[in-house]
């Protein structure tokens, strides 16, 4: 298994617009219940309608311009709805030659995160709060990769996850991987580790008002198989203000240069890591604004703190590393939960989960 395609910045033809079409393709039912055709906003017109015949499950994509970047995807999934972005005439190599990349490398080197605003416009980032209230709300049904991040806790409201967390949204929705936040965030994650890079998984996380659930502090790299090359990067994308109040990101600058730290299950039985940073560690903020974004090294430990605001967090994440590694990895049999959270198989996760009898059927990170 391969992760989806992931666009070269020196591609010729970037999207870079608002939203076209978006056409569900949802069982009836599904549509009767959620939807109503012909609904309005203030990006564009939605043209909803059910589908006449549902589209295969294994789909591939292919840049026949660029071979270099032809990527094969297979999953289970089976897209509910297709966006398509219009054309500005901007390719990503276009728009990332005017940004400070050289200055981006040195503070994510140095640092291990990195803080990229307006990385998508508010017009942009209305497409994207659209897509994500469907799987909220069950417009989109992603329930086989839907669970709750925060379950680890008592759950702080009723009928509504701690933190709800969807792994694979794109699997969910045709040509979302074609979008300005995946070829944008490709682009500058191929900048920040090499050309190289490429696409692995994507999620959503969400915290409602008041759930006041946070996530403990971590490294990736725990939740993850051991590689032989470290190199991996994760962008998360804010869709609404997010600040301490919230649960933006807080970091521990440098920890990428150092060892990974020892990780358990934050509660006995559940998928959920947490680690112990040494006291001399300096932990720090990073507040963004809507459409803007924090990227951060695989070995660079970092948190959340919980919403305890009456606003939304929207997050959207994604993730990147060598091709190699991506390869290597779906060989051990690790995708990140992409046949479903069900069949995640944790003997071949991180080493935490080597160390207890952690009996879930809750998705690794």
């Amino acid at each position: 298994l391969l992760p989806s395609k992931l666009c070269n910045p020196n591609m010729a033809a970037m999207t870079a617009g608002p939203l076209l079409l978006l056409r569900q393709c949802l069982r009836a039912r599904q549509a009767g219940a959620l939807l109503r055709t012909g609904s309005t906003t203030s990006v564009a017109h939605h043209n909803l309608q059910t589908s006449r015949s549902r589209r295969s499950a294994t789909r591939t994509y292919a840049d026949a311009s660029n071979n270099a970047h032809i990527k094969i995807s297979t999953t289970l999934i089976e897209p509910q709805c297709r966006v398509e972005f219009s054309s500005l005439g901007t390719t990503v190599s276009e728009w990332l030659a005017i940004r400070p990349v050289d200055e981006w490398r040195r503070s994510f080197d140095r640092d291990g995160y990195l803080i990229v605003n307006d990385i998508i416009s508010a017009e942009e980032v209305a497409v994207y709060q659209d897509l994500y209230d469907r799987f909220l709300n069950g417009a989109i049904d992603a329930s086989s990769h839907r669970h709750d991040l925060g379950s680890n806790n008592d759950p702080q409201l009723e009928n509504t996850e701690n933190i709800c967390q969807v792994m694979w949204p794109s699997d969910y929705v045709e040509l979302l991987s074609e979008g300005p936040l995946h070829q944008r965030t490709g682009a500058i994650a191929q900048a920040l580790l090499g050309d190289d890079t490429v696409f692995d998984f994507d999620m959503l996380i969400y915290k409602a008002p008041h759930s006041a659930t946070d996530v403990p502090w971590h490294q990736d790299q725990g939740y993850w198989l051991d590689m032989p090359d470290k190199r991996a990067v994760s962008c998360w994308t804010a869709l609404d203000n997010a600040n301490e109040e919230n649960g933006c990101m807080w970091f521990a600058p440098g920890s990428h240069q150092r060892p990974l730290l020892p990780h358990r299950p934050a509660k006995p039985g559940h998928h959920v890591l947490t680690c112990d940073l040494p006291n001399e560690w300096e932990r720090v903020s990073a507040p963004i604004s809507t459409g803007s974004c924090t990227f951060h090294h695989g070995g660079t430990a970092h948190h959340t703190g919980g919403n305890t605001t009456d606003t939304h967090r929207r997050a959207y994440i994604l993730n990147f590393r060598p091709q190699a590694m991506v390869t290597y990895s779906r060989e051990q049999g690790f995708d990140h939960g992409r046949q479903g959270l069900e069949n995640v198989d944790y003997a071949k996760a991180g080493a935490a989960y080597q160390a207890t009898d952690t009996e879930t059927t809750f998705k690794t990170k």
